[in-house]
Formats: C-alpha cells, sequence, structure tokens
C-alpha cells in the first residue's frame, strides 16, 4: 500500500494535489490534456489577431511544450528569443499561461514544470518527499526529459537508493524533449553504481540483432554492449525506402500481409 506505482506525470498529479496551494492553484485544478490546450491556444492566437496559416496552433503548442520541458517559463523564453517569429511565441506563451492559472488549470507540460518548482523553491516539501521515497525505480530511463531527471534526482537524494533499467541506443524522443545523457551520466550522478547488462535477445534472428549492433556501433557516445541471441540466422534484412509515412504503412501492411499467405500455402 505504500508504494507509488506510476507514470512520471501521475506520480507529479499526486504531489501536486498536496502542494499546488503553495503555487497559486487550487488542490482541485484542472489538467488539460493535448486538445483542450490545442484550443486554447486557438483562442490566443486569434485573440491576438495571428494568421491561423501563419502561425499554426501546433506549431505554438510544439514550442510551448519545448519551452516547459527545458524549465523556461513565458518571461524565460522571451528573453531567449533569437528571431521574430520567437518573440511572437513568448507572446502567446504569456497569455496562455495567464489563462491556465485563471482556469485553476494545468497543461500536462505544467504537472512536470510546476512539481519541479515545488521541489525547488520549498525546503519543507522537498525533505517530505525525499524521505518518502527511500527506494526509486525508473523504467525507460532513456526516455526522461531534463525536468523529469530533475525531479527523479531530487526524489532519491536522501538515500540514493535508485535503480534506473533503459537502453540508450533505444532513445528515440530527442524530438519530444527526452535527453540521452540522463542515461550515459548516470553514473556520474550517483556513488557505487553497479551496472547489469541484459544483452541477450530473445525476440529477433541473428541477421536482425547483428544489423542493429553494426549501427549502433556508429554512435559516437554510447555505453558499451553486445547484444546477442541464439535464434536462427533468419531472412535477410531488406532496407526500403518509402514518400510518406502512408505508403510505409501500407508496405508493412502487405508485407506481413504476403507472409502469412505464403505461410499458408
Amino acid at each position: 500500500k505504500s508504494m507509488w506505482v506510476a507514470t512520471v506525470h501521475s506520480a507529479c498529479v499526486r504531489i501536486l494535489r498536496q502542494e499546488a496551494t503553495r503555487l497559486g492553484y487550487s488542490n482541485s485544478f484542472s489538467i488539460y490534456d493535448s486538445a483542450d490546450s490545442q484550443r486554447l491556444i486557438t483562442i490566443v492566437a486569434k485573440e491576438l489577431n495571428l494568421d491561423a496559416k501563419r502561425y499554426p496552433a501546433r506549431q505554438f503548442q510544439s514550442m510551448i511544450s519545448n519551452a516547459k520541458n527545458e524549465l523556461l517559463g513565458p518571461q524565460d523564453y522571451l528573453n531567449a528569443a533569437s528571431n521574430q517569429f520567437e518573440q511572437v511565441v513568448a507572446d502567446v506563451y504569456a497569455v496562455y499561461q495567464q489563462r491556465l492559472i485563471r482556469a485553476n488549470a494545468m497543461d500536462f507540460d505544467d504537472l512536470i514544470l510546476k512539481t519541479v518548482e515545488v521541489l525547488q523553491r520549498f525546503p519543507e516539501a522537498k525533505a517530505r518527499f525525499r524521505s518518502r521515497f527511500r527506494h526509486v525505480l525508473v523504467d525507460e530511463y532513456q526516455d526522461t526529459n531534463h525536468a523529469q531527471y530533475l525531479i527523479i534526482k531530487s526524489l532519491a537524494a536522501r538515500f540514493e537508493n535508485i535503480c534506473v533499467v533503459g537502453d540508450d541506443a533505444q532513445s528515440i524522443y530527442s524530438f519530444r524533449g527526452a535527453n540521452i545523457q540522463n542515461i550515459l551520466n548516470f553514473q556520474r550522478d550517483y556513488d557505487n553504481v553497479q551496472i547489469f547488462k541484459l544483452e541477450q535477445n530473445y525476440r529477433s534472428t541473428k541477421n536482425i540483432v547483428e544489423a542493429a549492433n553494426s549501427v549502433i556501433e556508429k554512435n559516437k557516445t554510447k555505453l558499451d554492449k553486445q547484444v546477442w541471441t541464439e535464434n536462427s540466422e533468419g531472412s535477410k534484412v531488406k532496407v526500403k525506402q518509402t514518400v510518406n509515412e502512408v505508403t510505409e504503412g501500407r508496405f508493412v501492411a502487405n508485407s506481413i500481409f504476403d507472409n502469412k499467405m505464403n505461410l499458408q500455402l
């Protein structure tokens, strides 16, 4: 009963339901999903007389999300703006954030950002949660961003009983703010680190594993490992370039269908 088993976002919700009043919200704050967020940004952009075709709400949403993942508030973002478009984004960001606060609401990125703010600004809350979590286990650690990293490091700081599971070679979400340095630098962040390499692959054929290894070994920074399998050689790897994601999907679906038909024959 004392365990928390949660995504980072849902864990942050549990923390903020207790601590949100410190930041000017009520503990019953609303949570805006991606669609809610985009609708509000569309309204804000329209009120600022911005052309929807030139300034699509989805692009504003992505850039504001990236800013929050880097712990940049509206004024921070404005100060760092290097061109006219980023200044426009800063204007939208400022009004958007004001509307969220007025509505007693947070978007998904605020859940992380505001939790970092609580842990950094209020020593009593930080000490209480550090005492609460004697052991911390994080899965898919290679997909954590900078803000999530700060939360995890803060919560684990007292006891340093932390275990992370991940694969630097599977870090594919940098476009969403994931920072591969979090897993690469784990040994620097904590003392007496033990590493357990799970190198046997039970799923793929030898040709697939060897092809993956040959690509991964070109990475300039990586954690050394050599994946292997006892499975059969399997078919040779095929490379197919497609025009877009739609034709790629059709190619994959047709390949599965053809293979199924051949097995039946």
